[in-house]
């Protein structure tokens, strides 16, 4: 004798959309979270194309080379003999230095950049456009 397991209900033909939508602004929200923001900067320079470029972070002293030798630290104009003294005023808790040099910049001004961050214990990143590395 064969078993009748059928109900007597008709299947649910409706399917609701809630819970997709729910999953849709889950990771709409996930995405924006997760995404690097542009940080936005005062002072315009021409950074070098290079075939990988790393998103900097958010600890860091920003110092900017113009293609004149003229030197910004956190958008503050200052020289190359008191940059050391500059950048330890401004250090504050933040032990990395990010250096937006012009293509046009002296390699000397990096230098000085350079030695003025290693007095201070800081490390140094160079930043570039994300490019073909020509």
């Amino acid at each position: 004798m064969p078993l009748n397991f059928s109900t007597g209900r008709k299947p649910l033909t409706a399917f609701s959309l809630a819970s997709l939508t729910d999953i849709v602004l889950l990771l709409l929200i996930f995405f924006l979270l997760t995404s690097s923001f542009v940080t936005q900067r005062g002072i315009e320079v021409n950074l070098p194309d290079t075939a990988s470029a790393t998103p900097l972070e958010a600890q860091y002293v920003a110092i900017s080379i113009l293609p004149d030798g003229r030197l910004f630290v956190d958008e503050t104009e200052t020289t190359p003999d008191s940059l050391a003294i500059t950048l330890a005023q401004l250090k504050g808790d933040r032990d990395a230095v990010a250096v937006y040099a012009d293509r046009e910049a002296m390699i000397g001004s990096l230098a000085a950049v350079a030695g003025a961050a290693a007095e201070l214990d800081m490390r140094v990143s160079v930043a570039t456009e994300p490019g073909s590395g020509e």
